[in-house]
């Protein structure tokens, strides 16, 4: 939940493609097809501090292990949302087109070229990794007005 350490925390890059990142891989994507309406989830968000990320949005799913983003210039806002917060909405602004490279879970390389919501999924789950929060890019006031309308 949002206000956890674990969240702030920059997670370590995997090294090691064994036995153990394939159960992670197959917790998380488990666990984010759990949940009505989830698009991505981050290891950190399971308490996992390493760098994997999983996505199912609009027929697209995977994972991607040491993710590296490229992002387009163009920019669009959107309502986004947290697992972390959840119930909470609000606009923010995400490029439109990322390209993300990594390794799946058996080391090999992949690239995943996306749009629209699954590119902003990817940043924000990206995102997660690197101790970054979705309201940390929100300018002060509105990034108050947030915290404030969290629940609890």
């Amino acid at each position: 939940m949002f206000g956890d350490p674990v969240l702030r925390t920059v997670a370590e890059p995997v090294k090691d493609f064994d036995r153990e990142l394939r159960r992670l891989v197959k917790s998380l994507t488990a666990t984010l097809r759990a949940g009505a309406g989830r698009a991505g989830l981050a290891a950190p968000q399971l308490g996992e501090p390493v760098r994997v990320v999983v996505y199912d949005y609009d027929g697209k799913s995977g994972h991607l292990v040491n993710p590296r983003l490229e992002l387009s210039q163009r920019r669009v806002t959107a309502d986004e949302a947290c697992l972390s917060a959840p119930g909470a909405w609000w606009p923010l602004e995400r490029s439109y087109m990322v390209t993300a490279r990594g390794r799946d879970m058996f080391g090999k390389p992949v690239t995943v070229r996306a749009l629209g919501t699954l590119a902003r999924v990817l940043q924000h789950e990206t995102d997660h990794l690197d101790g970054v929060l979705f309201s940390d890019h929100l300018e002060a006031d509105e990034r108050e007005r947030f915290l404030a309308a969290l629940p609890g």
